[in-house]
């Protein structure tokens, strides 16, 4: 669509002010107008005969007229001209993130202390602190998913929400991550805000790669995977559940199937950090869809009306009018 199909007005209902603007100009010119009290009492084809004309140079910059060119730009100004579109300030703060998290029996091992599943709401938690008013939806999946928390800004009660889940309240067994991601894509749409998916995991079967990679070529959100496990070089304690230990290499096929990258749990926060740099990323990258808006670039006439209006601030300006 060219500038010029595209032009248009963000507040036509201003355009509407002409019709007073023009009224009062019609009523100035018509007062300044010498022969109107003499119409009432002489005959017009009386009166062209009884007055004496004098020619005389009248400038066409008036003050009425300078008042007619400011009031029309004004009102143009305020209706708001505009013919593209710009990314608005708030599309940083309208991006949502939906986290997926694991709640799976394996989730319990404790090779990553206190447990897998604890420690991921407590890096979960982490995170939100670090991204201040991003929209956040939590969804939990063992052999079925589960929307847990809807989007929203307040980070304690995905936080609240993440602490208390545990595998004895899924209702179904399994390890089925790609409906929860498919549910992840489809609370996004229903949004309609730019965001990203976080899926919390110990493990994900390489085998489920491919249709993560459907998911993602067919518009879904880019998935970064945050491993939560540690490698076989840590024992298990004698009383944790049994559970396989981090398999890096199929983690990353995974992600970048998905669309995202691999991130794997720490002792500090460094793992947090790369994660909201990431997320950040692919925030950004994302289609903006409510996140733009037309430009107003009715700003553009400000040099112009500004001028026409300190010509009345001169002495004698206003009083022009009335003669």
């Amino acid at each position: 669509m060219s500038a010029l199909e595209a032009f248009h007005f963000i507040r036509p209902a201003c355009l509407l002010l002409l019709a007073p603007a023009a009224l009062v100009i019609w009523a100035i010119l018509r007062r300044q107008d010498p022969l109107r009290s003499w119409q009432a009492v002489i005959a017009p084809e009386l009166l062209q005969h009884l007055v004496v004309r004098k020619e005389v140079q009248r400038s066409r910059f008036r003050p009425v007229t300078v008042m007619a060119a400011a009031w029309l730009t004004g009102i143009v100004a305020l209706a708001g001209p505009t013919w593209k579109k710009e990314p608005t300030p708030l599309t940083e703060d309208l991006a949502a993130l939906l986290v997926v998290l694991k709640v799976t029996p394996d989730m319990l091992a404790q090779d990553v202390q206190p447990s897998r599943l604890q420690r991921s709401a407590q890096k979960i938690g982490d995170l939100l602190a670090l991204r201040p008013g991003t929209r956040t939806g939590l969804i939990a999946y063992a052999g079925s998913a589960h929307l847990v928390m809807p989007l929203t800004s307040d980070p304690e009660v995905i936080r609240f929400f993440a602490s208390e889940l545990d595998p004895g309240v899924m209702p179904a067994d399994g390890d089925d991550p790609v409906r929860a991601i498919r549910l992840a894509n489809q609370r996004l749409a229903a949004s309609g805000l730019p965001g990203s998916i976080l899926l919390v995991a110990d493990r994900v079967d390489p085998g489920q790669a491919e249709e993560l990679e459907r998911l993602h070529d067919a518009g879904g959100a880019d998935v970064h995977v945050f491993a939560v496990a540690a490698g076989p070089e840590i024992i298990l304690p004698a009383e944790s559940p049994p559970a396989a230990a981090l398999d890096r290499a199929a983690m990353a096929r995974v992600a970048r199937a998905a669309g995202g990258s691999l991130v794997v749990v720490t002792p500090d926060d460094a793992d947090i950090r790369q994660l909201a740099a990431r997320i950040d990323r692919s925030i950004a990258a994302a289609p903006l869809m409510e996140g733009e808006r037309w430009a107003d670039f009715g700003y553009w006439l400000l040099p112009f009306f500004v001028p026409l209006v300190l010509l009345f601030f001169r002495p004698g300006g206003a009083v022009a009018l009335q003669r």
